[in-house]
């Protein structure tokens, strides 16, 4: 049996990659062990790679009112939506990673309002949907809703950028046939030895 592609478009050689580009890679590699398919689909545009990468660490990586965990909440729940495989197995791994729990991204990613979650990160993924699927529709009751939860001006950008973001980062990877790579399945899954 042959393994299916990675990606519908090709993939340059590592050493055909900008330094900055080709770095990064590695990097990621040494820390996880692996090269997440995301880069390489990526690496073929050298600016779009920049740019995609810059604006996805702006959101998950910052200290806010929302978790680490939570921003993963959010993809994971649109993705699913979306139906993004790439992005449901890739951040389902690192939601069970970062949120400690070995049953939570499969929860969220089949039916998150029945998931193990508080009503406050009930009420960011129900708006995360909404911009997600239906932007047009939002509106001052759905501002109002969050603050009931004690979201911030700045916590509801930071729900909305991360959905909105994500919904293109699902489009590309529908579009291009990205693969999720076989580790992600496993990671957060089992403790590690």
């Amino acid at each position: 049996m042959t393994s299916p592609a990675v990606y519908r478009f090709p993939v340059p050689p590592l050493a055909e990659m900008p330094d900055d580009i080709r770095s990064r890679i590695e990097g990621v590699q040494e820390k996880s062990g692996f090269v997440p398919n995301v880069f390489l689909a990526l690496a073929a545009r050298p600016d779009e790679f920049r740019a995609f990468f810059a604006y996805h660490d702006a959101l998950m990586e910052k200290d806010s009112g929302l978790s680490k965990a939570e921003r993963e909440m959010i993809v994971v729940a649109t993705s699913a939506a979306n139906q993004c495989q790439y992005c449901v197995v890739a951040h389902g791994a690192i939601l069970r990673i970062r949120a400690k729990n070995p049953l939570i991204a499969d929860q969220i990613a089949t039916n998150y309002r029945k998931a193990d979650i508080t009503p406050r990160q009930r009420a960011m993924l129900d708006f995360a949907m909404k911009v997600s699927r239906e932007a047009e529709t939002v509106g001052d009751s759905d501002f109002d809703a969050l603050k009931t939860h004690g979201f911030t001006d700045d916590d509801i950008w930071d729900i909305t950028a991360v959905a909105a973001f994500f919904a293109l980062s699902n489009r590309m990877a529908n579009v291009t046939a990205m693969r999720p790579n076989d580790e992600f399945y496993l990671m957060g899954r089992l403790p590690k030895a």
